[in-house]
């Protein structure tokens, strides 16, 4: 005989010998306690919608008690009278992607197609180590602004990494919104942290200093990589990723194809003579395939980061720091002060600085917007103001 499903009631099942058995509620149509051989109980409502049969487990006991799950009995049936299936539904929310889901097929759809390979090598890092472990497991359409914001207020000490990654989550969830897989984006709005634009490059005296200590180092081809860096202002993936294809010596031009460009497009770039000189001497006798191979021959290198550490380490342009170690011994931990990219600052701003116009920079350089090489204009008025004192200079001493 059917009973009231109380927890007084629930404390009195007995155990079946195998599998499960069923109390049904004798007041709410479908509401039962199911319990098992194993001594589980959990609530269960059935009902009947679209001509079959259906069974929704509402929760375990004692998670749940039972006039919690009475209620929340009541609200399903009247959610099935309206011809809402509870099943059904959950097994939508269920197979709703997670941000986890997003990640991957963003690197796949688009990341990896759009994006250059360092530009990938950053967004999986910051997958990997900040996006999965925090709010991997979520399905997107539970995440909310303030999820963003959290997330993005816990690297606060680190505001471009912080911002690199809110960025990133921005086009994440706009692609999901092209794709169908939510309609908002949680993003949109956070505000970023303020950065301090970095505008480093290295003096004449330090160039000096960095050029010997390219001269000494002793694997020479990681060090061609970064002496043609600074010889033509280009970014670092450009020149690892570059083929002796590229490069017609005879004329002196480097085309770099539109694939391996920040801006997509085809650049026809001059070379200079010590930069063809350093190409005339790097150029093996079967000039095909990457200037500056990996571990497998036939692909590019992707890094110089350990020789660029020690380059700078022997050029005095790291600051060091000192911690304790195993047994009490002091370890030391050089930071460069200066980035690879800073390599490209330098081209541009001693170009500047020696009276090369805005406008010629900025072609050197592949900028299709002139604002972008305006952030050298204070180095063009130093230049400028340097010319007007030495006409100042000339003039007060032919009057003397």
């Amino acid at each position: 005989m059917a009973d009231k499903i109380t927890e007084k009631m629930i404390a009195k099942l007995q155990l079946p010998a195998k599998g499960n058995r069923i109390q049904y509620d004798k007041e709410i149509p479908g509401f039962g306690v199911r319990i098992t051989s194993g001594g589980v109980v959990s609530f269960i409502i059935n009902y009947h919608i679209h001509g079959r049969e259906r069974r929704f487990t509402i929760g375990r006991h004692p998670e749940l008690s039972a006039a919690a799950a009475r209620q929340r009995a009541l609200q399903l049936r009247g959610a099935i009278a309206d011809g809402s299936d509870p099943l059904e539904d959950r097994e939508q929310r269920r197979a709703e992607p997670t941000v986890a889901d997003l990640a991957s097929q963003y690197l796949d759809r688009y990341a990896v197609t759009h994006k250059r390979p360092s530009s990938v090598r950053n967004d999986r890092q910051i997958i990997q180590n900040i996006i999965q472990p925090r709010i991997g497991g979520l399905r997107l359409a539970g995440v909310g602004k303030r999820d963003i914001g959290s997330l993005h207020a816990s690297l606060k000490g680190t505001p471009y990494h912080a911002n690199r990654m809110l960025s990133l989550l921005s086009k994440m969830f706009s692609l999901a919104n092209e794709w169908g897989w939510c309609e908002h984006n949680p993003a949109r709005g956070v505000p970023r942290f303020h950065e301090d634009r970095r505008e480093r490059w290295l003096t004449v005296e330090e160039l000096r200093r960095f050029n010997l200590a390219l001269d000494s180092y002793p694997d020479r081809r990681p060090a061609n990589a970064l002496r043609l860096l600074m010889l033509t202002g280009a970014r670092a993936s450009e020149v690892l990723r570059a083929e002796w294809a590229q490069f017609d010596l005879e004329r002196g031009v480097w085309t770099k194809p539109s694939h391996h460009t920040k801006q997509k497009r085809i650049e026809h770039v001059p070379l200079s003579a010590p930069a063809l000189k350093l190409l005339h001497e790097m150029k093996p006798k079967v000039a095909d395939g990457p200037l500056f191979p990996g571990t497998n021959k036939h692909e590019s290198r992707v890094t110089v980061w350990r020789p660029w550490l020690q380059v700078c380490k022997a050029a005095g342009l790291v600051n060091i720091e000192t911690k304790k170690g195993k047994r009490r011994k002091t370890v030391y931990k050089y930071r460069p002060t200066l980035r690879i990219h800073d390599l490209r600052h330098t081209y541009a701003s001693q170009l500047v600085s020696n009276g090369i116009s805005l406008q010629v920079v900025g072609k050197l350089l592949g900028h299709t917007q002139p604002q972008t090489t305006w952030r050298y204009a204070h180095v063009a008025d130093e230049a400028q103001r340097d010319a007007t004192n030495l006409f100042g200079d000339i003039l007060e001493g032919g009057t003397r």
